[in-house]
């Protein structure tokens, strides 16, 4: 902890299915310490969310005591608490009006931010985390435009006036892994570095008007056989692709400004080459900027003294 900080105020945690992250969070919104743990919400022994959360933030005993407030998949129905969702359009004081408080065994209360929801022609959308990390992106000064939040389930999530106004989900992440890993295509991947150059052909082909990604997906096993790419650059080539098709999916919302960016990791970095590619500029938002959402949820519900 930072001694020349402020006195911490309140606990964030970003509690997600495979990880989760915590943060010491002082009186002005910044993060004073934080601590990550591979103990997603599938990784919990047998349901002892209490136990972990203990865990957690034992190394900050003196912390003990002050609100907590959590979001993620804590909140989903594999979580500790199934919490209902909000409907977009919504903002912070919707989310600050919407939060589910638990009592633990041992009388410590924490707070969830409930989960977001939308409709696309009759198919729910859903979001569990986000829309916090989306709330905290209006502290840096980021309250309108076009968001992208890289994953396993990648959010593309519209922002005006500091409310979310709708969002679209894309399975990109998870397809990738299936294709990566269960499908003839693992057969043609070899280890190597990240290769740019493949990346980006699969960038065009994706982004190429009316690209058929099935057909386009077989091309992925041709274009070796036929010596085109070499096995090193498959699994680029295939990210390339798939994320190509995802921006081409999102076209029409993608109009009128720059993409910001949530995270930092490499993935976030493929995500920025692909844009670019597309011909849009893009914005970086650090992925910590999650405590900044718990903060102004927080101070929109009146739980900081």
């Amino acid at each position: 902890m930072n001694s020349a900080a402020s006195e911490p105020v309140l606990i964030g945690i970003d509690w997600g299915t495979s990880s989760l992250r915590a943060f010491l969070i002082g009186a002005g919104g910044e993060v004073l310490d934080q601590v990550s743990k591979p103990e997603g919400i599938m990784h919990i022994k047998n349901g002892d969310f209490e136990g972990s959360f203990r865990d957690l933030i034992g190394p900050w005993g003196a912390a003990f005591g002050l609100p907590v407030v959590a979001s993620g998949m804590i909140t989903s129905r594999n979580g500790w608490i199934e919490t209902p969702y909000v409907s977009v359009p919504s903002g912070v004081q919707d989310l600050a009006n919407a939060l589910v408080t638990h009592r633990m065994s041992d009388g410590t209360e924490v707070t969830f931010v409930t989960g977001m929801t939308t409709d696309h022609g009759g198919t729910p959308d859903v979001m569990r985390g986000e829309e916090t990390q989306i709330i905290g992106a209006s502290a840096l000064g980021m309250s309108d435009g076009i968001f992208v939040l890289p994953g396993t389930h990648s959010k593309w999530v519209t922002v005006c006036d500091n409310r979310i106004e709708n969002y679209s989900t894309f399975m990109t992440g998870e397809v990738f892994a299936a294709l990566r890993q269960h499908t003839i295509l693992a057969t043609l991947i070899e280890d190597g570095p990240f290769h740019e150059g493949a990346f980006r052909m699969g960038c065009a082909a994706g982004l190429a008007e009316g690209s058929k990604l099935l057909h386009d997906l077989f091309g992925v096993r041709t274009l070796p056989l036929f010596g085109k790419i070499t096995g090193s650059m498959v699994e680029d080539y295939l990210s390339g692709l798939l994320i190509g098709t995802e921006i081409k999916g999102t076209d029409d919302a993608l109009i009128g400004g720059p993409v910001i960016i949530v995270g930092r990791d490499d993935l976030a970095d493929r995500y920025e080459i692909a844009l670019n590619a597309a011909g849009l500029k893009t914005k970086r938002a650090p992925d910590d900027i999650v405590a900044k959402g718990h903060f102004l949820i927080a101070q929109a519900a009146g739980l900081l003294s």
